[in-house]
Formats: structure tokens, sequence, C-alpha cells
């Protein structure tokens, strides 16, 4: 499961990689979100640096995610939105969170906005 994977890599504090972030988007470890177990992150909070707010990657949309890079080659941000429809509209930075944390674990890299590609399986 990549969930596991990605949480068993991504300790709290790891910086997760971003493509144009200013600031860092930083692991807080797990939680809930949409009713599931999740990935919480901190998110940079510009007004007032020292509260950043939170969102979170539930276990399913990382599985779907996962399957589609694996499926296609590609995650992009138009399937993204298409069917990971309750992950995108808590905001777009979900997309390249999935997408740095694919980076991280050696899966996948980044192409150009809106899309990364496959790097290698995952056994």
């Amino acid at each position: 499961m990549i969930f596991d994977r990605i949480v068993k890599d991504s300790p709290p504090n790891t910086v997760i990689p971003k493509p144009e972030a200013k600031s860092d988007f930083i692991v807080k470890g797990i939680g809930k979100r949409r009713g599931e177990e999740a990935l919480i992150y901190f998110i940079p909070n510009h007004k007032n640096p020292n509260k950043p707010s939170q969102k979170g990657i539930t276990r399913t949309e990382l599985e779907k995610a996962y399957k589609e890079l694996n499926l296609s080659g590609t995650f992009t941000k138009k399937w993204f939105d298409k069917n990971l429809i309750d992950c995108s509209s808590e905001g777009s930075c979900n997309f390249t969170t999935i997408g740095g944390l694919f980076q991280k674990i050696g899966f996948a890299k980044y192409l150009s906005p809106g899309i990364y590609i496959i790097k290698k399986e995952l056994n």
C-alpha cells in the first residue's frame, strides 16, 4: 500500500517537494480527513507565519493517484480535478502535495505545471 510507504518515508517534519513553493510544506503526521485516515501536512500561512494551516490527503486518494500513475505513466492536474473531486476542492496544493510525496519516495518526477510522470515502478 502506497499510503503506508509514504507515511513510513515521510515522518513528521519532512519537507514535501513542491515545484514552485516559496515556503515549505511540512508533514505533520497521521490524522483524519473526509472521515478517513489521512496524511496531514502544514501549509504556509503568509498572514501569520507562526500559525500554519493544515490540509490532508486520505489513504484512498493516495491509492487512487498511485494507481493512475502506475497505469497511465502520468499523474495530471486534469485527472486529479476529475477523479479526486473532494481532495481537489480543498485546494490545488493537494495535487502538488501528492506529486511531491511520490517524488520524495522516488516513484515520480515533476515534468511541468500540472504533470508528474512515473520514474519507476515500486515493489
